[in-house]
Parts: C-alpha cells; sequence; structure tokens
C-alpha cells in the first residue's frame, strides 16, 4: 500500500491543521536533494504535473511520481514569475548555504569588523532568499526591499555592535565570562533586525489590511485586524526562528570544548562547530516555519463589522505569509 494520499495539484500531501503535518511539508520544502535536479528531470516533473491538468496523463503513471515531481517545480521554479530560482535562494538551499554565515556568526574573539562582516552578510543572504520567494502576484516596488534590507542590516549591525562594545567596558567580567557572553551577542541582533525587516517590509499592510476568505476560498473582505495577527505571527517565528541556531550551537560548543579530544587537538573545534551549526539550523528552520499554518483562521467576531456583515462563516482565512 502507497505511503502517499491521492494527488492534488497544488497542495501539500500532508495535514496542514496539525504541527506536525506542517513540520513534514516544511521538511520536503526545505529537502536540499532538490539542488542536484537536473535540467531533465526539471523539465520532465513540470510537463508530467502540465498533462495532469490537462487529463492526458499516460497509463502507470502513479501518485507517488506526481507527488515527486511538484516537489521539484515547487523546489525549482517560482510559482508567480515561472522562472528558475537561483540556488543559494532557494528554501532548499537556505540551509547548505546559509550554514557558513551561521559558524561566521558565532566564531569566538570577534573583532568589530568581523562582527560588522558577518552581521551583513547573513541580512543580505537573508534579503536575497525573501525576494527570491517572494509573492509576486501583485507588482511591489524594489524600494520596499531595498528599505526593509537596509533596515535590517544597520539593526543588526547596531546591536551587535552595542553589546560588543559594553562587553568590552564590563570589568567585573572575568576574559572566560566575556568569551562566553559574546558568543550569544548574535541571537538578539538577527532577531530584532528579523522583526524589523519584516515591519519595514509589510507596514502597509496594517494600514491596508489584507484580505481574509470564507470556507470556499472566497475573498470576503479585507482586514487591518487580521493584518496585525499575521505580521504578529511572521514576527514571533522570525524571532523563534534563530534562536535554537544561535544559542544552542554555544552551550553545546562550551561544554564540548573542555573535552580533552578538543584540548589537544585544536583544529578539530572549527570542524566540530561546523556540524553543531548545521545540525541546529536543519532542525530550527522547519519547527519555526511550522509554528503557525500559511493559511491560518480567525474568529469573524475578532474583526471589522464589515466583514461579519459579508459572509456567514464563524471563522475565516488569512495568508499570514512567510
Amino acid at each position: 500500500m502507497s505511503d502517499y494520499p491521492p494527488f492534488q495539484h497544488g497542495k501539500s500531501r500532508f495535514d496542514q491543521g496539525t504541527f506536525f503535518g506542517r513540520f513534514r511539508h516544511f521538511l520536503d520544502v526545505i529537502d536540499p536533494s532538490t539542488l542536484f535536479t537536473t535540467e531533465k528531470r526539471l523539465r520532465e516533473s513540470v510537463e508530467l504535473l502540465d498533462r495532469f491538468k490537462q487529463g492526458t496523463l499516460p497509463p502507470g503513471v502513479t501518485d507517488a511520481q506526481l507527488w515527486q515531481a511538484q516537489k521539484i517545480k515547487q523546489a525549482i521554479i517560482h510559482p508567480d514569475t515561472g522562472e528558475k530560482i537561483l540556488m543559494p535562494f532557494r528554501m532548499s538551499g537556505f540551509i547548505p548555504f546559509g550554514t557558513p554565515v551561521v559558524v561566521g556568526l558565532l566564531l569566538p574573539n570577534q573583532t568589530m569588523m568581523s562582527t560588522v562582516f558577518w552581521q551583513w552578510l547573513n541580512q543580505s543572504h537573508n534579503a536575497c532568499v525573501n525576494y527570491s520567494n517572494r509573492n509576486a502576484s501583485k507588482p511591489a516596488p524594489v524600494s520596499k526591499f531595498v528599505q526593509g534590507y537596509l533596515g535590517a542590516v544597520t539593526s543588526a549591525v547596531s546591536i551587535a555592535v552595542g553589546l560588543n562594545v559594553f562587553l568590552q567596558k564590563a570589568r567585573r567580567f572575568s576574559p572566560a565570562t566575556r568569551l562566553l557572553v559574546q558568543r550569544f551577542i548574535p541571537f538578539p541582533a538577527v532577531a530584532s533586525a528579523n522583526v524589523c525587516n519584516v515591519v519595514l517590509m509589510r507596514h502597509s499592510e496594517l494600514s491596508e489590511g489584507i484580505s481574509v476568505l470564507d470556507d470556499d476560498g472566497k475573498v470576503v473582505g479585507t482586514s487591518k485586524v487580521a493584518a496585525r495577527h499575521a505580521l504578529f505571527e511572521t514576527a514571533l517565528t522570525r524571532v523563534v526562528l534563530p534562536m535554537p541556531i544561535l544559542v544552542l550551537p554555544p552551550m553545546i560548543m562550551a561544554t564540548l570544548e573542555k573535552l580533552p579530544l578538543l584540548q589537544r587537538r585544536r583544529g578539530l573545534v572549527l570542524p566540530v562547530h561546523s556540524l553543531v551549526c548545521l545540525a541546529a539550523f536543519g532542525l530550527a528552520l522547519p519547527l519555526a516555519i511550522s509554528l503557525f499554518p500559511q493559511m491560518s483562521q480567525i474568529s469573524v467576531n475578532q474583526l471589522e463589522p464589515e466583514i461579519a456583515m459579508a459572509t456567514d462563516c464563524q471563522i475565516v482565512t488569512y495568508n499570514k505569509g512567510l
């Protein structure tokens, strides 16, 4: 018996109403194996899905083949523009291409210049990923993305440098304590920059509202209340995401570096550090983006009166974004 449910074009094969279902779905989304897809395999996947929509599938095609074809297409092709996303900026490339940046952020004994460089590189990578995977169904000015990028870089660098300066002037810390505390500085810098980026990129939604849909997927109105909920959920996700990535590795490495093996062979510290960061990143990313469903629900009673008058539904949905 197949583990795959009947194929549904454009849908997830996992239940998006549960955390575990969303977690399994996003494990599929970030699967780095799709980075090795050949042009021929991509073309075959797109053609297979086109034939499914046209109702001209050849005999013998299984649901597993259709789900795999959709996974490949969604990992590589932008759903709105139809163009290929550059490999480093795909969701499936976020962990393999982002891990070296995380390792750089968490290097001990950072200088002021290295702190600025790694924070800038991290926010630049994030900005490229956000732009490459943006909702392009409606044209948006590039200036909005530039504004979000500059705000994120400014806040990340300011907080990281400010905390480093404070730490250097703190006389009561021993050198060992100062080194340990310094390793945790990237988290508040990155978390605040992520929130700043979300607010700057999407602040117009607070004044204009976002669409809310009924049970049939029809737009019943535009809600500023739903926009506030969507921004809060997205910002919370962006705070949770770097937490295990930037908090767990320093804690783990502080313990591992005391082991006799790493004390004797200091050359192993960086490879071990990189593996710890990779494991933390691989776990944190799907966990964080699985916190809330992509399509969140809200009671009509919590929304504007005109929304309640426009539908008989008690619950409506909205797209929170990523």
